[in-house]
């Protein structure tokens, strides 16, 4: 990606967002910036809003207040296959994936935004629904499966497939979006350290070879801190501190909500994974 990203206008804007249930709040005036070609990680205790501010973000949450601009238009109008197909693509904190199709077939899915082919070309599977479902193929082949390392379980349904390796299926699913953003809801839940350090290495090369901007939410402390390039905190709703890594861990706020008490070698500890 050309230029400096700090120079460049926000691939994502959240102005102002706030979200309401009834009378329980779940996000209270919420603004920063997605700077592109950047990943921005945004964490925080549990009930702290990460969740619905994604839900916000991806469109099926509707704030009540506030703005999200992407590449400089408001898209609070867009419904989320809408986002989708401009540019905005999601993984999810549980598994979305489809458990009785393969691999390859689930990957294929994430491209249906971008399709021009009518009704009557995929029913009769003829000129312009083969050129796209042959192209597609090539591109999810060669380009997808490939850099996720995925080919030898490829035409496996995904049923069959142990929790690491359907993360990765849905990540390439996400892929296959030609994602301007790519949204990630806690990428490495329940994977073991091995399993995160691998999805760690392809999160960075979508970042790096890809172009991709990664808007991340995540409660792997060691993760952030060792791959993100600006941190946001939400503490009930709220933003409470913003800035790169080794600022935000240091931040007196910060410590309290995570721990309750200030105490910065504790919370050094608990990303370094070290026992207490």
């Amino acid at each position: 990606m050309e230029g400096n990203a700090d120079t460049q206008p926000a691939n994502l804007a959240i102005r102002g967002v706030s979200l309401s249930f009834g009378g329980l709040k779940a996000l209270t005036d919420v603004t920063f910036d997605v700077a592109p070609g950047k990943i921005t990680a945004v964490i925080g205790p549990n009930g702290a809003g990460k969740t619905s501010l994604f839900n916000c973000i991806s469109g099926f949450y509707k704030p009540s207040a506030g703005e999200i601009l992407f590449r400089g238009d408001s898209i609070n109008h867009l419904h989320a296959p809408e986002r989708a197909k401009a540019g905005l693509a999601r993984t999810f904190q549980n598994i979305a994936l489809f458990r009785g199709m393969t691999v390859l077939d689930n990957i294929k899915l994430g491209r249906h935004a971008h399709m021009k082919t009518n009704v009557l070309d995929a029913l009769w599977y003829f000129g312009r629904a083969q050129r796209e479902e042959l192209a597609l193929r090539q591109e999810v082949e060669e380009k997808i499966i490939d850099f996720l390392e995925i080919e030898h379980i490829r035409d496996q349904p995904v049923a069959s497939l142990a929790y690491g390796l359907r993360k990765r299926v849905e990540l390439a699913r996400a892929l296959a979006m030609q994602p301007r953003i790519l949204m990630l809801d806690e990428p490495v839940a329940g994977m073991n350290r091995e399993e995160t350090e691998d999805m760690a290495r392809f999160i960075l090369d979508v970042k790096e070879e890809w172009g991709v901007t990664i808007l991340m939410v995540e409660h792997d402390m060691s993760l952030v801190m060792d791959i993100s390039d600006h941190v946001v905190v939400l503490n009930f709703g709220e933003v409470i501190a913003e800035g790169k890594p080794a600022d935000v861990q240091n931040n007196s706020a910060v410590i309290t909500a995570y721990l309750g008490a200030g105490d910065v070698g504790e919370l050094s500890r608990r990303i370094k994974g070290e026992a207490a």
